[in-house]
């Protein structure tokens, strides 16, 4: 049985303070820190992302997600793009996916070469070890999600005038190539786990439990963030407010039909 929303809402109100005092932290000491959220279709990642940053300052956590490559992007190094978004000192980037798309739906999908994509897992130690050792906190999310689940929700999209903008041709594709797919996370998780930036497997069956369990983890993975919010002198206008000179709409009124 899913957890329930008033349930998970408790849960997360301590979390989410912290996640303001570790990004109080960032702020402070000028620290870097990248996510990467990956998955199948539907997992979860933009709610997960959204747990993450939803009481944070939009200009200091940023949401990656990149589209289709346009054609001079075609052409340069493959994370050449990617690199345009780290971010700079006392930023937190959120990777709605990331460049492990290569490894995941550019292979099975064909739009990458199998020369490509082993190119790729051979660079990607590499990469993230050069992020490591600039002082870049990288941490690699795999969220995980069973095959009848996944079915589950792309129908909910499919009969969701609100989600339907959610189900793509890919998508669609994607249910054929489950065990493709499964293979080719296999692969890619073998390659690109490593010391400096090892992969953290969150299970997503439950949304709101995986959640809570991927938020509790990066906190646990930061370094020591408590920081106090810096103090603000608010003082008594004395006086009363001044009031609007302009036309204030009113809100509507309980409607009575």
């Amino acid at each position: 049985m899913g957890m329930k929303r008033k349930d998970y809402e408790v849960a997360l109100e301590p979390l989410t303070l912290e996640l303001v005092s570790m990004a109080r932290w960032v702020k402070a000491s000028g620290a870097r820190v990248v996510v990467l959220f990956e998955g199948r279709d539907t997992a979860g990642k933009g709610g997960a992302i959204g747990a993450v940053r939803h009481a944070l300052n939009p200009r200091q956590c940023r949401t990656v997600a990149l589209g289709k490559p346009t054609e001079a992007e075609l052409g340069q190094w493959y994370f050449q793009r990617y690199v345009a978004h780290l971010p700079t000192a006392g930023e937190i980037v959120l990777f709605d996916r990331s460049w492990y798309n290569r490894a995941g739906v550019e292979k099975v999908m064909g739009y990458a070469s199998p020369e490509q994509v082993e190119a790729f897992l051979k660079a990607v130690p590499a990469f993230e070890k050069l992020l490591v050792d600039d002082g870049i906190l990288l941490f690699k999310y795999w969220l995980a999600a069973d095959q009848d689940k996944q079915e589950e929700r792309l129908r909910e999209r499919l009969e969701d005038p609100l989600k339907r903008w959610k189900l793509s041709p890919i998508d669609l594709a994607a249910r054929e190539k489950y065990d493709d797919y499964t293979r080719a996370r296999e692969a890619m998780l073998k390659a690109t786990h490593s010391d400096h930036a090892p992969w953290t497997i969150v299970d997503f069956n439950d949304q709101r439990r995986g959640r809570l369990t991927l938020v509790r983890d990066l906190l646990s993975r930061v370094p020591d963030t408590h920081e106090e919010p810096e103090a603000i002198d608010f003082p008594d206008l004395g006086r009363k407010p001044a009031k609007e000179k302009y036309k204030v709409l009113k809100p509507i009124p309980d409607w009575e039909g």
